[in-house]
């Protein structure tokens, strides 16, 4: 695949990237110097490896989903919280229907 200027030129409009004449011309080089990279990646053989997410192998650091027993920090405050909603209806806040 080969990109020419009128090709950087609808890029860079979908961009909303403002560019004259030379730097068009400049960009086109540049533009398929990344296709032939991205083309040259392709040729290699991956079948043996396995997808990974990051280079570093990571185990994700889960902590106890614990309710907090004290009633400034912890749950169960529900009619607190209800007290200062202007309007609530069957333990939840109500809102006004939105229909546009």
């Amino acid at each position: 695949m080969s990109v020419d200027r009128k090709t950087v030129a609808k890029i860079a409009s979908l961009a909303r990237i403002k560019m004259d004449e030379e730097e068009l011309d400049r960009m086109v080089p540049e533009f398929n110097n990344i296709i032939a990279f991205v083309e040259q990646l392709g040729e290699v053989d991956t079948s043996g490896v396995e997808p990974m997410t990051a280079v570093i192998p990571q185990a994700l650091r889960l902590r106890d989903d614990v309710v907090d027993a004290d009633p400034l920090t912890g749950g169960n405050v529900r009619e607190k919280v209800l007290a200062n909603a202007p309007l609530a209806e069957h333990g939840f806040f109500a809102v006004p229907k939105v229909i546009e």
